[in-house]
């Protein structure tokens, strides 16, 4: 056991004071680290709340044609297969 004068004593002592300070060091960046991801994901939902998908973002009418050029498409691909059997 080490006496209180020794200075391995000593040394323990002043190591176990920098882990101390090294611990208190990183609760602090956590507690920071942990704020700042609130913030961010404060800012993520007001985006995503922001946003629409592309059809509620349209027309109906423009809804209707975009349906019928995506059917076209369909229908040329279809063909195009049927062609090369």
């Amino acid at each position: 056991m080490l006496s209180n004068d020794s200075p391995h004593n000593e040394q323990f002592h002043k190591l176990l004071d920098q882990v101390r300070e090294e611990v208190d060091s990183l609760k602090n960046q956590v507690k920071s680290l942990k704020k700042e991801n609130s913030q961010l994901r404060d800012q993520i939902k007001e985006i995503q709340e922001g946003q629409t998908d592309i059809y509620s973002a349209i027309s109906e009418t423009e809804r209707m044609a975009l349906r019928h050029q995506v059917l076209g498409l369909i229908s040329k691909i279809d063909e195009h297969l049927e062609d090369g059997q």
